[in-house]
């Protein structure tokens, strides 16, 4: 799995307001439309009032490969500048494998599947 993650920072709430509502059907149409998107989502942060944090999880590299060059991609840049006020975006690329569930049958933390 491939894991992206960001913190995109406006200048105002309002600002992280209207990017976050121009780039809702741009989230949709991604995992609706994109072959090995497992999640996109782009949301205001509750804690801090100018930023927007981003999690993205693609099967594999080709499909994140493939987003960068799809309209949505295209789509997400512009709903995201259309706000105004962007600043700045804290980005994260990781590999990782799944470990399944973090809660066991007991409800009880799985950690040592992290071994």
């Amino acid at each position: 799995m491939i894991i992206v993650t960001a913190r995109l920072v406006f200048e105002t709430k309002e600002n992280r307001d209207r990017a976050a509502e121009a780039s809702s059907a741009v989230q949709a149409a991604t995992r609706a439309e994109e072959p090995g998107c497992v999640m996109y989502c782009f949301a205001p942060d509750p804690a801090v009032p100018t930023e927007i944090q981003v999690f993205e999880l693609w099967q594999d590299a080709a499909s994140l490969e493939a987003h960068f060059s799809h309209k949505n991609y295209g789509g997400m840049v512009q709903a995201l500048a259309s706000a105004g006020g962007f600043l700045d975006s804290i980005n994260r690329l990781y590999v990782a494998d799944d470990r399944g569930t973090v809660y066991d049958d007991d409800n009880k933390p799985r950690i040592y599947a992290l071994d």
